[in-house]
């Protein structure tokens, strides 16, 4: 691969290097933030040669490339050179973006650096639990404590690294954040905690607690430096802001994390932890169970970060956790099993190419190429992974599973659930074969339709029935399994007509709703595309859904997050049960209303049931009519897909 032709690509279709405000990476993916998210161009850059998929989740634009990551990495940051953040005052996305959704953003962006520090940790203390196991090393010797140690480091001093990740997502002084983080950890601080008795600071009772390995007392405590070092910069003197600025926010922030920032955070850390520990007690199956079945979505939601600190914390004060590591595990392996299946059993050359590459990663404990790349695209395959994964899940819950060191659980990372007790390893092997087992035989009963290659040579669907030109399809089930039939959808409204892909709402670009095309609209009047019944209609006024008289069912989403406005805006006396004619007019809304109050307008119109067609294929592009033929649904074999 040509890692600078790349990342050259990806600047330009990126607005530009002045455009990129923060660059991190993950495993597998590029994590991006921009200063104007309008300058991107996300469908252009998912087209690049050598992106599997690009996601946008948790704040941040996220480019999926693979193992290929880190080299990527370096050639973007060498052709950027010094990131050029700017206030996002203009930005509609980050005003709009709720509270939970900003916490998985400064969760993510503050682990990301900190990830290969810990990751090889693990895998130290995974080999050490080899040696030790072969009696090849005494946990006496020297050499092992060394090496133990080393290992230790990375959880002891997370505070100092968690400071640089936090310091980056909050915009201030990574090296003060680490300084502050290192206050926390002062021996001095062990002494007097050890020693006990009444601790004060200008007559305030001091609460001190044990720092090493937190997580939420230094990112609460950075992200208070990020205000007081914005106070002491316009405070201090021009002259001599070089040293009266660092005083001020160490003056100022390390005493307020002692007294009140730290000990808040330690107390709602052990809060979240007891919680975990009650349900782990009272039905240890449903973390583990809820973690292998739902993590695929977790991933693609970008939420998967936010059982990291519980799971982190756990490692560091009890030497294992129990939050993370088994369910994951049996997610990772199941998401393997599905893809080696459709590598088996595709007739297509490059998907079985794409899925061996990908499914013998994913059991290695990699699985955004496999996610991306193979089972979210065919569906079926990811539906069986997510039940193969939460049935393993449940066995590792109730077998007491857990993970000793903190790594990407897959089969390299099977030392990681070697410990004090043996049987542990046993049940993790266990958990892996329940997890392959019945991914794989799922798989391959629920089967999957082949994408046509490129070539234009049909490709006969993975259950055997005749050939299907898809990209990909809905159903691989024979013509019987549904009845034959076809519909026309005309346009709701006017304007231009552009792929789900542009919308940007995971939810729809993903098509997890169903295949369909996106609307922007140049007028604010929405006719009903088809006859047939109104059977969702929400009170906000944004959102239609219709059964037509042949069977289609139709949502028709006006604008995106538009649910936010309540009705304002909207104007309609649609009623669910209401009878529907083509050309009916369903809602009128002010368009330039909706747009001044910062809300996306572009439409989607969705064929939800788009898994009883063979084909939901675009009648036209570019502008379109109100009451043009948009949709043509047809459940014939040999048809293409929109």
């Amino acid at each position: 691969m040509d890692y600078k032709q790349l990342a050259h690509q990806i600047l330009s279709l990126g607005g530009g290097k002045n455009n990129i405000s923060r660059l991190t990476h993950c495993a597998t993916r590029l994590r991006m933030e921009f200063n104007d998210r309008a300058k991107v161009d996300a469908q252009a850059i998912e087209k690049l040669p050598g992106v599997i998929g690009v996601v946008e989740s948790g704040g941040q634009f996220q480019i999926v490339v693979g193992n290929q990551v880190q080299q990527t990495y370096r050639t973007l940051m060498s052709e950027i050179g010094t990131l050029n953040a700017q206030p996002a005052s203009g930005n509609t996305a980050a005003k709009k973006s709720g509270i939970f959704s900003q916490i998985i953003s400064v969760i993510s962006t503050t682990f990301t650096p900190v990830i290969p520090a810990i990751t090889g940790a693990g895998m130290i203390k995974a080999l050490l639990a080899i040696l030790k196991l072969c009696g090849l090393i005494s946990a006496s010797s020297t050499t092992y404590q060394l090496l133990d140690t080393i290992a230790d480091a990375a959880f002891f001093f997370l505070p100092v690294l968690l400071a640089y990740g936090a310091a980056i997502k909050f915009a201030c002084s990574p090296i003060l954040a680490m300084t502050i983080a290192g206050a926390l950890l002062h021996p001095n601080l062990a002494q007097m905690l050890a020693k006990g008795g009444d601790i004060t600071f200008i007559g305030i009772d001091v609460r001190l607690a044990d720092y090493a390995g937190s997580v939420l007392p230094i990112i609460f405590t950075v992200w208070l430096m990020s205000w007081v070092e914005r106070f002491a910069e316009k405070v201090s003197p021009s002259m001599l802001v070089f040293f009266i600025k660092p005083m001020i926010v160490l003056l100022v922030t390390a005493p307020l994390a002692l007294v009140v920032v730290g000990p808040f955070g330690i107390l709602l850390n052990d809060l979240v932890a007891a919680g975990a520990a009650v349900i782990n007690g009272k039905a240890s199956w449903l973390i583990p169970m809820l973690m292998g079945g739902l993590q695929p979505f977790l991933v693609i939601t970008g939420t998967a970060w936010a059982m990291t600190p519980i799971a982190t914390a756990q490692l560091t004060r009890q030497g294992f956790e129990t939050i993370n590591g088994p369910g994951m595990l049996a997610s990772n392996i199941a998401q393997g099993a599905a893809t080696l299946c459709v590598a088996l059993k595709t007739k297509n050359k490059d998907l079985k190419q794409l899925a061996s590459s990908a499914g013998f990663t994913a059991l290695l404990g990699i699985t955004e190429p496999s996610l991306y790349g193979v089972t979210l695209k065919l569906k079926r395959p990811l539906i069986a992974a997510m039940i193969g994964g939460g049935c393993a899940g449940i066995y590792a819950g109730l077998s007491g599973v857990v993970r000793y060191a903190f790594v990407s659980p897959g089969l390299a990372a099977l030392p990681a659930f070697i410990g004090d007790n043996p049987m542990n390893i046993v049940h993790a092997l266990i958990t892996c074969a329940i997890a392959i087992v019945v991914t794989f035989a799922l798989t391959w009963f629920l089967g999957f339709d082949d994408p046509q290659p490129e070539g234009g040579d049909d490709v006969s669907p993975s259950d055997g029935s005749p050939s299907a030109s898809t990209t990909p399809v809905a159903n691989t089930d024979t013509p019987a399994a549904h009845p034959q039939k076809s519909e026309t959808l005309r346009s709701p409204l006017s304007g231009r007509i552009v792929p789900l892909s542009s919308v940007p709402d995971d939810v729809f670009s993903l098509g997890l709703l169903g295949q369909g095309v996106a609307i922007i609209p140049d007028r604010g009047v929405l006719l009903s595309p088809v006859a047939g019944e109104v059977v969702t209609f929400l009170p906000s006024k944004h959102a239609v859904g219709i059964k037509s008289d042949e069977g289609a069912e139709i949502l028709i989403h006006i604008g995106i997050d538009t649910v936010n406005l309540a009705g304002q805006h909207f104007t309609s006396s649609l009623q669910v049960g209401d009878r529907v004619s083509p050309g009916d007019e369903l809602v009128s809304f002010d368009l330039a209303a909706i747009i001044a109050a910062g809300y996306d307008p572009i439409t989607p119109v969705l064929v939800v049931n788009s898994e009883e067609y063979r084909a939901v294929e675009a009648l036209a592009d570019g502008q379109i009519a109100t009451g043009a033929d948009l949709l043509a649904l047809n459940s014939q074999h040999g048809e293409t897909t929109a």
